[in-house]
């Protein structure tokens, strides 16, 4: 074994659609460099020359991408530090500096002691088996190693973001809104970007702190929104956003205190594409409302559900060309007038556009179909569970009053008036549950069903519902 091979890091932290873990117990700047140099390496074989790191405002985000980027330079691929940026700026700047390529050194929601990768080669996120084979080039030594490491430079790309959008998006009159950026790397840019826009932002915590003092950078979650719905309440902002850590998704509150998830905003954005891109598809994820379908049928539009994971459904839109897609967890991806990449900062700037257009923003949120659903609910298991007991679930569960049982990713049952989800996370071990329907009574039947079923697979389990 020669000394310059990198020791294998923990295969654990090689996920679906990027690789996280714990810092200094898992993600190591070790483990870092090598995955930096496999990454370098599979650049150079997709012909890229350069690729473009941000890190978010994690504690551990200055080391682990200083690790990263001796790695990649190791191939004798050049990097471009931007330095700490929500994970949409550094997509952003491998369009605008043409480099095609991008790393973001990202935790997302996750505790403050996790951190992790968010990669892009030649404009294809990878994901899957893409990811897995990152780790069989360090397991093989499969890695190139250049005369010269690559070249190492720094660009600002946060005033070009703020003014493509600012050029594009257009408020009908100026707002007040609340932003709670939960101390995540949004509070970099989030408050001069709707400044630009014509907004006063009553700000929350927009300094950027890696240890989340305040609350946790999650907005999809009902208990990281109560700073938002308090401010709501006391000052005379109509509306309020959150932001997740690295600002790549948005949660949404009424001036009333009522959170509107993504597959409620993503039908006015569904509503305001199709009448620009008429006949578009737009794509949703297995969690989004079953109401949202029907929403964009009747604007002319063809609605695809499709699986949970950012990557997956990037890859989705890039593969069938439509105009926009969104993700029950607040990942919202433009391709009309924008990149394609989810991005928490635009997609307020582009609800701010509709809704300001509304003389009554509260109203005009409010009247989007609804139902009685539940947030997402998870069931914490042990590591590699959740995946053995949605395959029991599909295997053997039986559901009588079912319509329809869509296991595109996880179990998806459709009832008369109502459905319910099961699927395993593929970020932490928990199987993530939904449930909605048109009554209180329904909602309690669908749970006691799946009740039943996941029991049934899995005896013993203490269900969060």
């Amino acid at each position: 074994m020669t000394s310059n091979r990198h020791a294998q890091p923990a295969p654990e932290i090689f996920k679906a659609y990027d690789i996280r873990g714990i810092v200094d117990t898992v993600l190591t700047p070790d483990a870092v460099r090598a995955i930096g140099h496999a990454l370098g390496s599979e650049a150079v074989t997709r012909g890229q020359q350069a690729i473009a790191v941000g890190r978010d405002g994690r504690l551990s985000g200055p080391a682990l991408a200083g690790a990263l980027a001796d790695g990649i330079r190791a191939a004798g691929v050049d990097v471009i530090d931007i330095g700490c940026v929500p994970t949409p700026l550094t997509y952003f700047a491998a369009h605008h500096l043409g480099c095609g390529s991008c790393v973001s050194v990202t935790g997302s929601h996750n505790p403050p002691d996790y951190n992790g990768l968010k990669m892009v080669l030649g404009g294809q996120t990878l994901y899957g088996d893409m990811i897995q084979a990152l780790r069989t080039r360090i397991a093989d030594d499969d890695l190139i190693r250049a005369a010269a490491p690559g070249a190492l430079r720094t660009a600002d790309v946060a005033d070009a973001y703020v003014d493509r959008i600012v050029g594009d998006v257009k408020l009908a009159r100026p707002m007040k809104i609340v932003i709670d950026c939960g101390n995540g790397v949004a509070g970099n840019i989030a408050p001069a970007l709707f400044r630009r826009l014509g907004c006063e932002p009553v700000e929350l915590f927009c300094e950027v702190d890696g240890s989340f003092p305040n609350h946790h950078p999650d907005p999809s979650k009902p208990e990281n929104l109560q700073d938002v719905i308090r401010a709501l309440r006391d000052t005379d902002a109509e509306l309020g956003f959150a932001f997740d850590g690295d600002g790549d998704r948005l949660g949404v509150v009424t001036k009333d205190g009522e959170i509107i998830y993504p597959d409620r905003q993503l039908m006015l954005f569904a509503e305001d594409v199709l009448s620009r891109v008429p006949g578009g598809e737009i794509i949703f994820d297995v969690k989004c409302t079953r109401r949202l379908a029907p929403w964009i049928r009747e604007r002319g539009g063809k609605p695809t559900m499709w699986n949970t994971g950012h990557a997956l459904v990037k890859a989705k839109l890039k593969e069938t060309g439509a105009p926009l897609a969104g993700e029950m967890s607040g990942h919202m991806f433009f391709k009309e007038r924008w990149f394609g990449f989810d991005d928490g900062l635009y997609s307020g700037a582009r609800l701010l556009e509709i809704l300001s257009a509304r003389a009554d923003a509260n109203a005009a949120l409010k009247a989007l179909p609804d139902s009685i659903s539940t947030p997402e609910l998870n069931l914490k298991m042990d590591e590699g569970e959740p995946f053995e007991l949605v395959k029991r679930l599909k295997e053997a569960a039986r559901f009588d009053d079912a319509q329809d049982v869509i296991t595109l990713d996880g179990v998806r049952v459709e009832y008369a008036d109502g459905f319910g989800l099961a699927r395993p996370s593929n970020t932490t071990p928990v199987v993530v549950l939904r449930f909605e329907a048109d009554s209180a009574e329904a909602l309690a039947r669908i749970q006691a069903d799946f009740r039943r079923a996941i029991e049934g697979v899995w005896p013993g389990v203490a269900l969060p519902f």
